[in-house]
């Protein structure tokens, strides 16, 4: 794969975990980065010291990387731009940016944030394309990839999806290297929603582990949970086939078992009975699937789909239902058919 032209640039906005592995990707490729820090204080020190031991232990940023609190710095002069922030803050991000983007009618935009709007389910794709008015141009990054080893340089794969392919082999062709392989999808909904969902499932996983449930247990959460992710999917319009790949299983399986995974460290000290709000306070970074478990009931009660482990998740995290109950609830529902479609057809056996 050959390396990009050191002329080059690329806007990284938001200064989080991923996106200074992001942004040490792409140095890596041979691009100028420009890395927006939002907190001015922050960014002054991430410049001078080049690493963050709290988000990536071990890892300086590279000299090509610019670290700024200014956002028309960021952007001036950029091919392209990675949306980067915690799914809570992106409709903030491009409302701040959106007069910056307005005057860059090339520039293409990357959502590597895995999450939906809590209010109202959106997807990050959607709510770039609201406040920036952009269609086309949106593409997204989803897969496996945790951001420490993707820093460190480590053999990582992952999918871009766009609705236009050429935006995706563009994104695909500036980020592939032989440490970072990229994929390319045309299902948006699909790479988006399996980002988002393993997320949920997760953290369910994790509480089945901090009660000490059993490696019997974690399996099958994960394996009904992909059920629920490709069904909400199905639901909404993505391709099934998705959620057997890299942004779907493969995500599910790295964030259910992956000593990196935030989500399922919450689950885990759940499941060991601590409060919620002490969890998220004792991490402190964004668990994404605690907002959007209840942004994935939304969307299931509008396509009249139903997600059992999610919803039990909501209850946990809205009304304190407590681990045990859950499990409880789980191994007591009525007994179905695995094959919802044969199961919908007798006639089929």
């Amino acid at each position: 794969m050959e390396r990009a032209d050191s002329s080059l640039k690329i806007a990284v906005l938001s200064a989080g975990a991923w996106g200074m592995a992001l942004s040490c990707l792409l140095a890596r490729r041979g691009c100028r980065v420009s890395l927006w820090a939002r907190n001015p204080r922050y960014a002054e020190t991430l410049d001078m010291t080049r690493i963050d031991p709290g988000r990536l232990p071990g890892v300086a940023l590279p000299e090509a990387v610019e670290v700024t609190a200014d956002p028309e710095r960021a952007l001036a002069g950029a091919a392209g731009a990675v949306l980067a922030p915690a799914s809570h803050a992106m409709r903030d991000v491009c409302r701040q940016v959106a007069p910056l983007i307005a005057v860059r009618p090339g520039i293409r935009i990357l959502s590597a944030t895995k999450g939906l709007e809590l209010s109202d389910g959106l997807r990050m794709s959607r709510v770039i394309e609201q406040e920036l008015g952009l269609s086309a141009a949106v593409a997204v990054l989803s897969g496996p990839n945790f951001a420490i080893e993707v820093a460190r340089g480590m053999p990582t794969t992952t999918v871009v999806a766009s609705s236009c392919r050429e935006v995706a082999l563009s994104w695909q062709s500036l980020l592939s290297d032989r440490l970072f392989r990229a994929y390319i999808s045309p299902d948006l909904v699909g790479v988006e929603l399996g980002g988002a969902l393993k997320n949920v499932i997760a953290i369910a996983v994790g509480m089945a582990e901090g009660r000490g449930l059993g490696l019997n247990a974690q399996a099958a959460l994960v394996t009904r949970g992909l059920a629920e992710m490709s069904r909400l999917g199905v639901a909404l319009g993505a391709n099934p086939l998705t959620f057997a790949g890299l942004s779907g299983v493969g995500d599910l399986v790295l964030t259910c078992t992956g000593r990196y995974s935030r989500n399922r460290q919450a689950g885990i000290e759940l499941g060991q009975g601590l409060p919620l709000g002490d969890v998220l306070a004792g991490l402190r970074m964004v668990v994404e699937g605690v907002s959007t478990t209840p942004a994935a009931c939304r969307l299931a009660q509008q396509v009249g789909v139903d997600l059992p482990i999610t919803a039990e998740l909501a209850l946990v995290f809205g009304e304190g239902k407590t681990p045990a109950a859950v499990a409880e609830s789980l191994m007591s529902r009525d007994p179905t058919c695995e094959l919802e479609q044969a199961a919908a057809t007798p006639s089929g056996w």
